[in-house]
C-alpha cells in the first residue's frame, strides 16, 4: 500500500480525533439548522413505486468481458465488470436506508439486479458509513456469499466489516493507494460527514474511490458536496474513462450544499475532473438519485437539471449517462 500522509497530520484529521472537511464552506449545519429544515421542508407527497415504474429496467448483466460494463442497482450501488473482475460500490439491497426495517427512507424502485443474481464479487468499495451507503444486511449477505472478496473502506469503517466476518479488508486514508490483484485503487477526498448514531458523528472517514484495471480507469465520488480537489484527484489518479458523480439529495440548498452536490455542481465537478486531460473521452454517470427520497427535490428532477447544465456547457451529448434501475452499458 502507498501511504500519502506519513509525515504530517492531514488537515482533514480533526484535532483530538475524528475527521472534518478542511475547506471553506464545508462546515455542516448543526441541530438548529436541522430543526429549521424539519419545520419548513416541502410537504409534497412522495412518489409511489407505481409512478416510478418507468425508472426500472431489469437487465441481468452478461458474463464479464474485456470491455468495462456498468450496471446500476440503485442509489450509489453499481456493478462494475472489467477485465475478469466484478466490483461493487456502496451496496444496499435493503428496502429501507435505516437501522430498522419498519421506519426510515423506503426504496422507491426495487433493486435493478436481484442480490441472488450477482456474479462472484472480487472487490467492494465503501465510501462511508451512512445507512444508504453501508447497509448491514447487505454487507452480511455479501460476506457470507463471497468470503474471499476484498473490502475497501476509509479510515474507521474496517471494524464494522471485520466484526461481521470479513477477512480481507483494506482501510485507506485520502490520497492512499493500494493494489488488489491487477487493480489499483485510490482513496480520494470528499466533502461530507459520517456517523450511524448521534454520538459518533465524524468518528470515521468519508471518501471517494478511483479504480484502474489495465487501460480502464474510473472515479467513484461516493457522497459529496462540491469541493476544490477534483482537479487534483484527476492529476493524481486520472485521467478517467468514467466518472460516477452524485446528482441527487440537494434541496434545500441552504442546508444540503455542504454535503450534497446539486446536478449543476456535479457537472462542474466533471468539468474540473476532465480539465487536466481534455483530449481523453470521459463519460459522466449520475448516481445517488431516484431510489430513496432523502431530501425535498422531486425525485425525477436531478437528470433534467444535469442535462440542462451539461448541454449549456457545450459538452458532448452522448457522454452524459443517466441509467434506469437495472440498466447496463458497455464502455466503447
Amino acid at each position: 500500500m502507498k501511504r500519502a500522509n506519513d509525515r504530517a497530520t492531514p488537515s482533514h484529521h480533526a484535532p483530538g480525533g475524528g475527521f472534518r472537511n478542511p475547506w471553506a464552506g464545508g462546515s455542516l449545519h448543526g441541530a438548529r439548522g436541522l430543526l429549521k429544515w424539519m419545520l419548513t421542508r416541502s410537504r409534497t407527497p412522495s412518489p409511489t413505486r407505481k409512478s416510478l415504474a418507468g425508472l426500472s429496467y431489469h437487465d441481468a448483466p452478461p458474463p464479464v468481458s474485456a470491455q468495462a460494463r456498468i450496471t446500476w442497482v440503485g442509489h450509489s450501488s453499481f456493478l462494475i465488470q472489467v477485465a475478469g473482475l466484478n466490483v461493487l460500490t456502496d451496496p444496499i439491497w435493503s428496502d429501507r436506508a435505516s437501522p430498522v426495517s419498519f421506519a426510515g427512507p423506503r426504496r422507491l424502485v426495487p433493486p435493478g439486479l436481484p442480490l441472488t443474481d450477482l456474479p462472484p464479487i472480487d472487490i467492494t468499495l465503501l465510501s462511508h458509513d451512512h445507512y444508504d451507503h453501508l447497509d448491514r444486511p447487505t454487507v452480511e449477505t455479501l460476506i457470507e456469499r463471497f468470503p474471499k472478496m476484498v473490502w475497501m473502506t476509509p479510515l474507521g469503517v474496517a471494524q464494522f466489516i471485520r466484526s461481521r466476518g470479513a477477512t480481507s479488508v483494506e482501510e485507506l486514508d485520502w490520497w492512499d493507494e493500494a493494489k488488489v490483484g491487477d487493480a489499483t485503487i485510490g482513496c480520494t477526498p470528499a466533502q461530507h460527514f459520517s456517523g450511524r448514531l448521534p454520538w459518533n458523528r465524524n468518528s470515521t472517514l468519508w471518501c471517494g474511490w478511483t479504480l484502474r484495471i489495465g487501460d480502464f480507469s474510473l472515479f467513484f465520488a461516493g457522497d459529496t458536496g462540491l469541493h476544490p480537489e477534483f482537479r487534483k484527484i484527476a492529476e493524481r489518479f486520472g485521467p478517467f474513462d468514467l466518472a460516477i458523480l452524485p446528482i441527487g439529495a440537494y434541496e434545500p440548498r441552504w442546508f444540503m450544499q455542504p454535503v450534497h452536490m446539486s446536478p449543476e455542481e456535479a457537472v462542474q465537478a466533471y468539468i474540473d475532473l476532465t480539465s487536466t486531460s481534455p483530449a481523453q473521452r470521459c463519460v459522466m454517470l449520475g448516481s445517488h438519485w431516484g431510489t430513496f427520497r432523502l431530501t425535498d427535490e422531486p425525485v425525477d428532477e436531478p437528470p433534467v437539471l444535469a442535462r440542462s447544465r451539461w448541454d449549456g456547457a457545450g459538452l458532448p451529448s452522448d457522454d452524459l449517462w443517466v441509467f434506469n434501475h437495472g440498466e447496463s452499458r458497455t464502455m466503447k
